[in-house]
């Protein structure tokens, strides 16, 4: 089955999912997220497959924008969905896909967990 990848080139982690799963041999396509234009469907439906009951557990809260945007004080989630399709440095990466099943590629051993 084939595995999509949402990649961040410059994320220490991200390449280590791409690399994992082109060891693993698996047919894979490669989404470098922070170059698309995510929209709100494509975010809801991912946070769906994800699991994630709200987008804050999808978001990386240690970036300098979640605090300038004073996203902790956000209790709309379409907001803080807006804020992670303007802002995507604040999605968790890598997100790996197959089917309809997701996951946060963190760590390394849950990816290989995945695949199999």
């Amino acid at each position: 089955m084939k595995i999509t990848i949402w990649h961040n080139p410059r994320c220490t982690k991200s390449r280590e999912a791409v690399n994992i799963v082109e060891a693993d041999k698996c047919e894979s396509e490669v989404v470098k997220y922070l170059d698309e234009t995510l929209t709100m469907e494509t975010m809801k439906n991912m946070l769906k497959i994800l699991g994630f009951k709200s987008p804050r557990e999808w978001m990386r809260t240690t970036e300098a924008v979640y605090k300038e945007l004073d996203l902790k004080n956000v209790t709309d989630e379409e907001a803080l969905i807006e804020a992670m399709i303007q802002n995507p440095q604040l999605i968790q990466r890598p997100v790996l896909i197959k089917g309809d099943k997701a996951i946060i590629g963190r760590p390394a051993s849950a990816i290989t967990d995945f695949l199999n």
